[in-house]
């Protein structure tokens, strides 16, 4: 069977978010996380975390005296908010916004050195060690960062400076790395996915061919970076024997079926394995990109979407290893499924890809920012308990609060470019279809049939109805809309009369003649739903987590006391949903008489806990932390 696109994305200029839930997020965005994290970035936020990484390009162009400061990677702060930076000017222009984009780009462009090169790491710190750790160092990642961020600009301002000094840096990787070149082996992926986005703006054949060998050549040679630390003599973050599978270079890429190592990377890497078995024709790629997409989802996902269920190497572990509170979930990790997912229902249409996009935007990244966009979890646990989560060694990771701001401040940034960049997440198009992967809010605009627009009002995810409006469309053409899996009724109905709708792939089908004016409605009940876990998941046996539409809930000390462990939620009790507003903005909570096991005074008794009624009490999951420091857990027992 041939790989082809089965849709493209679509232009985020050709899309308007006025959504009740996703409007505020993005205004949010724009007014208060930008602007925070552009002052992070020149260090103008007396009491956070020093970033120095504008100094750092200050210093590489000559314009100023110091010391490279941060972390190897750095310049990847920069460039993530200069791809938030595009999508933001796309959904709201800002004369001034740009005006200081532009003066970073230009600052970019003076620090970049006469073949193209530009990491300032490199340039400042340690010019004679160039190219020599692809392993630890982070070159190409930064790389790939900062292309990504400069196709994102050009499309949203028709500007090209940043493009152009880019391309002189990746026409210096793809001169350098690949078959007639140097051996090279990316120690964090990122490089091939942005070299594949270079590639669909330009047409320039050779950045898809540089991202094809860097996929081709990993794990071809599983010894590769044992080798090129054995060739350079020197370290950066220390040396030791390899772990191959942390850097999933531990076979070729077509063979793995299992997600290992870093969770991030894993992210990345598998995003661009399905880029690119959609632009060459590639079927075992596929494949494996779809085993390992079961892999992950099935058995190394956590009921919030995160993944990563170790701080030892941000890392994948084992299957239905998933503890709740030494766990790690990094944002971005979960940002990163977002990407795999989006690029995978690019290649084929399967509403769990798309359920996947919603777990995780709803769940596992909106859980990384504090309510205000000021202070950011790195780490997101299922369960805190103050006093040992983030104090005790195996529980410093698993902070009970979110801080400012981060030294390795790769997930702030991330949240940032994909909640600006939503527009193409929600939809998708191909010569004959219109997707839509999300109930999100606003308008899209198509381009077949001589022209379609579509408006979409949500009120998403508290209530279970959605309303499209063809606003401009003449003739025959499918709407295919996402029916959750979770959604077990779902009703459609066309101009006011039911409409029997081919499901199929987990997308509701419409073929029909289209006209201005015609309406789409979709109803379907939002029930609180009790989810069980697989009993291999042994920390989640005899538990249960509550979840509403795509919201997953949690426990919070603020509402429900201290002892959350103690609390009891019996089969058969009746859970409320509420709408409330307050701190946590108007979300809908859910509400419930169990019982609270009461002990003696006694460590260990004969006598089992007594049972008393107790009022519980549960809040969106991504709203958790927001209240001061206290308790929180996700895993109810039953």
């Amino acid at each position: 069977m041939s790989v082809r696109k089965v849709q493209q994305n679509i232009d985020l200029k050709n899309v308007r978010v006025q959504d009740p839930f996703w409007s505020h997020v993005q205004k949010l965005m724009l007014d208060t996380v930008i602007p925070y994290q552009e002052d992070v970035l020149h260090d103008r936020i007396p009491g956070v975390e020093k970033s120095h990484a504008v100094e750092n390009f200050r210093i590489a162009a000559g314009e100023a005296d110091g010391q490279f400061y941060g972390m190897v990677f750095q310049d990847s702060d920069v460039a993530k908010w200069l791809e938030a930076v595009a999508y933001a000017l796309i959904i709201r222009p800002d004369a001034e916004l740009e005006k200081r984009a532009d003066e970073m780009i230009a600052l970019l462009g003076r620090a970049q050195q006469e073949d193209g090169y530009l990491n300032t790491y490199f340039t400042v710190k340690e010019p004679e060690h160039r190219w020599q750790n692809l392993r630890e160092c982070h070159e190409l990642y930064c790389a790939g960062h900062l292309i990504e961020a400069a196709v994102a600009y050009y499309e949203a301002t028709g500007k090209d400076q940043f493009l152009c000094i880019m391309r002189r840096y990746a026409d210096l990787i793809c001169s350098r790395f690949g078959k007639d070149g140097v051996r090279g082996v990316p120690g964090h992926q990122e490089i091939e996915l942005a070299l594949i986005k270079l590639y669909r703006l330009t047409g320039e054949k050779k950045y898809l061919e540089t991202a094809q060998y860097f996929l081709d050549d990993r794990g071809v040679e599983p010894k590769y970076f044992q080798e090129e630390e054995d060739r350079r003599g020197w370290y950066h973050w220390g040396g030791g024997p390899v772990d191959f599978h942390y850097f999933q270079s531990h076979l070729p890429v077509r063979e793995q079926s299992v997600a290992v190592g870093h969770s991030v990377r894993a992210m990345y890497m598998y995003t661009a394995m399905a880029d690119l078995a959609t632009e060459v024709d590639d079927q075992p790629l596929l494949d494996a990109c779809k085993r390992l997409w079961d892999n992950v989802t099935n058995k190394q996902m956590y009921v919030t979407g995160g993944i990563g269920s170790t701080r030892h190497g941000e890392a994948f572990t084992f299957d239905y290893d998933l503890p709740n509170d030494t766990i790690y979930a990094e944002t971005c990790a979960s940002v990163g499924l977002v990407f795999f997912a989006r690029r995978m229902l690019e290649a084929e249409v399967d509403g769990r890809y798309a359920d996947i996009m919603e777990k995780e935007l709803y769940g596992g990244i909106l859980s990384g920012m504090q309510l205000d966009g000021k202070k950011f979890f790195y780490v997101n646990p299922l369960e805190v308990l103050p006093g040992l989560s983030g104090k005790q060694e195996e529980y410093k990771h698993a902070l009970p609060k979110r801080p400012d701001w981060y030294a390795c401040a790769c997930c702030p940034p991330n949240v940032a470019r994909l909640v600006t960049s939503l527009g193409q997440y929600a939809w998708g198009q191909n010569a004959d279809t219109i997707f839509a992967h999300l109930y999100l809010g606003g308008e899209a605009e198509f381009a077949l049939n001589g022209g379609v627009k579509v408006r979409c009002e949500s009120g998403y995810p508290w209530q279970g109805k959605v309303r499209y409006t063809m606003e401009k469309a003449d003739g025959r053409f499918t709407f295919a809309v996402h029916k959750p899996g979770w959604a077990t009724d779902w009703q459609v109905s066309i101009n006011g009369q039911p409409w029997d709708v081919d499901i199929r792939d987990g997308y509701g089908w419409i073929a029909r003649e289209w006209k201005a004016g015609d309406v789409v409605d979709i109803a379907f009940p939002m029930e609180v739903r009790r989810v069980y876990c697989d009993p291999n998941v042994r920390e989640n046996v005899g538990c249960v987590a509550l979840l509403r539409g795509p919201v997953v809930y949690a426990l919070e000390e603020a509402d429900n006391g201290k002892g959350l462990a103690a609390l009891r939620l019996p089969r058969g009790v009746e859970i409320a949903a509420e709408e409330q507003s307050g701190p946590l903005g108007d979300v809908v909570v859910l509400k419930a008489v169990g019982k609270r096991l009461v002990h003696g005074d006694d460590l260990y008794s004969v006598n089992p806990p007594a049972e008393v009624d107790a009022e519980i009490l549960a809040v969106p999951y991504y709203a958790w932390g927001n209240r001061g420091e206290g308790e929180m857990r996700v895993w109810i027992h039953e």
